[in-house]
């Protein structure tokens, strides 16, 4: 299976956009009709909505002659197809080598792993049934053998395209987006302080570059760089019976320095699970044993376990990502989803300032107990 012809050069991305105050996108039925055309599914008995990820992704669940399927439109700003054919490569390597990433569909005429039709392009994947993340340390420390196995097969990985190049480490765009956050969600909260809204962006900017400055005192940017998943989180795994069944969503693989991933992913199992919808109640502390479990798992399944000069970079690289992640979909809506930015970034303040002076014994704790 051969993915089609990319444009020569690659776009930058960094990090998911939040979406969800988008209403969700839906496909036509000619749409429909016209894109299984391409595809040799048998008879089709059963589709139904997907209602998962991103509201301007449209996803089906296709049961058909031949098996079950996930149908996917890319977002509109997230189909370049020289980004869906670095991902469809990857994917097809790790497939071929027995990692457990769903298997793509190639098209009837030619094989290829993404449909371009009338401007937007499809895929179909073999659809995988599985549970989400339980939260607990054994469901932690299987996710981080499982992003260790990648990291260890995409070592002998030869991307057919060059590999993309991006970070949420000293991100130069950071100042211009937090400028924006006032305005932005004076747009959508009028009674809103702005005073505050400042004094939180001014907060955060000074956290994210005194986060930067310990990343870079590590030697972070002479680290070799690899290709990674960049975006390893609960909602990107499926498990059976305990085990990792299947690894979705390569849309931000790119090339960076392998701590940057268990980075993003320490900091996205640590998350504790808020018991309330509103942020003023989240719990600010993360769960440190879960960064834990995730750093043994990783380094049982690696090729090289995580090198100390790595591990020191862990935490300051956690609230790199924890800010950049938060202040970009709230400067472009004003919002965090469904959360309006004047609770939702406060709760990140508070999150930061839980880690921040508890970096030193986050790592020693990680140092001793692996």
């Amino acid at each position: 299976m051969s993915p089609s012809e990319p444009p020569p050069q690659p776009l930058p991305h960094i990090g998911p956009m939040v979406d969800d105050r988008v209403q969700r996108e839906r496909f036509g039925a000619h749409e429909l009709a016209m894109v299984i055309s391409h595809y040799g599914l048998g008879v089709i008995e059963q589709i139904r909505v997907c209602p998962r990820g991103s509201r301007r992704a449209p996803k089906l669940r296709i049961k058909a002659g031949r098996g079950e399927f996930l149908l996917k439109r890319r977002a509109l700003g997230r189909d370049d197809p020289y980004r869906v054919a670095f991902a469809h490569s990857l994917q097809l390597f790790l497939v071929e080598h027995g990692y457990p990433v769903p298997e793509l569909i190639g098209t009837r005429q030619g094989n290829n792993s993404m449909l371009q039709l009338n401007g937007r392009i499809y895929e179909m994947f073999q659809y995988t049934t599985g549970t989400r993340y339980d939260g607990s340390a054994e469901a932690t420390e299987q996710a981080g053998r499982a992003l260790g196995a990648l990291h260890r097969l995409l070592a002998r990985y030869q991307p057919p395209y060059e590999a993309p190049v991006a970070t949420f480490h000293a991100a130069p765009a950071i100042d211009a987006q937090l400028a924006r956050i006032p305005d932005a969600a004076a747009a959508i909260e009028p009674q809103a302080d702005r005073s505050a809204f400042r004094d939180t962006c001014a907060s955060l900017r000074k956290a994210y570059r005194e986060a930067a400055k310990r990343v870079d005192q590590t030697g972070f940017r002479s680290q070799r760089k690899v290709i990674i998943h960049g975006d390893w989180h609960p909602g990107n795994l499926l498990y059976r019976r305990g085990a990792v069944v299947a690894v979705l969503d390569f849309d931000s693989a790119r090339l960076e320095p392998r701590i940057a991933d268990i980075a993003n992913a320490a900091l996205q199992f640590s998350i504790k699970m808020p018991a309330h919808d509103d942020p003023a109640d989240w719990p600010e502390g993360l769960d440190v044993e879960r960064i834990r479990r995730l750093v043994r798992g990783f380094d049982h399944d690696a090729e090289h376990p995580v090198r100390s000069d790595e591990l020191v970079a862990l935490p300051w690289l956690m609230i790199e990502a924890l800010i950049l992640e938060s202040v970009v979909p709230i400067a472009a809506t004003g919002s965090f989803g469904r959360i309006a930015g004047s609770t939702f970034l406060p709760m990140i303040e508070r999150k930061i300032h839980w880690i921040a002076p508890r970096a030193g014994k986050i790592i020693r704790f990680l140092q001793e107990q692996r």
